[in-house]
């Protein structure tokens, strides 16, 4: 049976999963990219650039398991772009160009309906205006046997984590201090909502957390 899953998401050692002050210019927040300095140089980054090459070992393990393998996405509006309230149009497609990098059926949570938008690769936005169960149903019957990603953003994950609809998850804690930002865990107990930790691999980059049922 196809899983639910949280993978790849950067943490800074404070337990925030973004910078503040997300804008067009900053779309991880102010400092957020700090977060990814594991994720940047891998060959699954280099691949999503149409680059060859890229390094191996911990970080690549992660950064391909994170990426492979999901037969549909869920993302929170702030992940789709930094346009707020009604659309004024439908120019904005996503921070990604042309061919993002989901290549799957994607379901963005919002409060305002739009048609969906088709785009290369494979990946089709479906826009859910009626709360995470509906997007996830929707998400469960596209992606048939593969497994579902919460891709983000933090409020998204939360969200899945109190209802307690997330099977898995894995974490990469970057060595940076952020000090504020979105908050992953404010709230959240763990353990109480069945969570154990079943792996952790460091590296010079991240200490990769993975926590599962």
């Amino acid at each position: 049976m196809s899983k639910v899953r949280v993978a790849g998401f950067s943490l800074s050692i404070d337990g925030f999963g973004a910078g503040p002050e997300q804008s067009l210019n900053d779309p991880l927040g102010k400092r957020g990219p700090e977060l990814f300095e594991w994720f940047f140089p891998t060959r699954t980054f280099q691949a999503m650039l149409g680059k060859e090459g890229g390094s191996e070992g911990v970080d690549e393990k992660y950064a391909s398991s994170g990426n492979t393998g999901f037969g549909a996405f869920i993302l929170g509006r702030n992940m789709f772009g930094p346009v707020r309230g009604q659309w004024p149009d439908e120019a904005w497609k996503g921070w990604w160009g042309d061919t993002p990098p989901y290549h799957a059926p994607t379901f963005i949570l919002t409060h305002y309906p739009r048609a969906p938008v088709v785009m290369e690769g494979g990946t089709t936005f479906h826009f859910v205006t009626d709360g995470i169960e509906p997007a996830l149903t929707q998400a469960r019957a596209a992606a048939g046997t593969k497994d579902i990603k919460i891709g983000g953003g933090v409020s998204t994950v939360r969200q899945y984590l109190r209802a307690g609809l997330v099977d898995e998850m894995h974490f990469a804690i970057s060595p940076v201090v952020l000090g504020r930002g979105e908050a992953m865990f404010a709230g959240i107990d763990l353990p109480s909502l069945g969570f154990r930790v079943a792996a952790h691999e460091a590296t010079e980059k991240a200490t990769h957390i993975v926590l599962k049922k």
